[in-house]
């Protein structure tokens, strides 16, 4: 999926990249030393790849 990086935020070993595409804002969560040698940065044209085996929803 096509998209835009909205947003990184880095914690202390992982970071958090908000992607929008279409109308659709996708959350990965992947590590600060890929953030660095990706060069990623806010404004980047990026491809998201959704691999996913399981989704859990819990309702309180």
């Amino acid at each position: 999926m096509s998209g835009e990086i909205i947003q990184i935020k880095k914690g202390s070993t992982r970071a958090h990249v908000r992607i929008k595409a279409n109308s659709i804002i996708i959350t990965a969560s992947i590590t600060n030393e890929s953030v660095d040698e990706l060069g990623l940065k806010v404004g980047d044209s990026v491809q998201a790849v959704i691999k996913s085996s399981d989704v859990m929803i819990v309702v309180p």
